[in-house]
């Protein structure tokens, strides 16, 4: 079954390669979406695929690339889309 979800990861998440790590996540699970640098300092992460494909990659993320520190990640259900577009970094 499809689902959304939207992530905002503070800590040391900007200028360690995140985004690009998320990428290759998504990449790696079939996960739909896109991912950005906030200007408060946090990124921000909307995803989409099957229950699955989602936990196994919010594990990742939450993890993050080697140099990245991870202290706080919040989670909320979105509404899925449908569309399959790939997944980018949004600037």
């Amino acid at each position: 079954m499809l689902e959304a979800r939207r992530f905002v990861l503070r800590g040391r998440v900007q200028g360690v390669g995140f985004r690009f790590f998320t990428v290759e996540a998504a990449r790696v699970e079939g996960i739909h979406g896109w991912v950005a640098n906030r200007p408060d300092g946090a990124v921000e992460i909307v995803a989409e695929g099957d229950r699955e494909a989602l936990d196994r990659f919010e594990q990742r993320i939450r993890r993050g690339p080697p140099g990245a520190r991870v202290d706080e990640v919040s989670v909320d259900a979105d509404v899925p889309t449908g569309r399959a577009t790939g997944f980018s970094i949004r600037r």
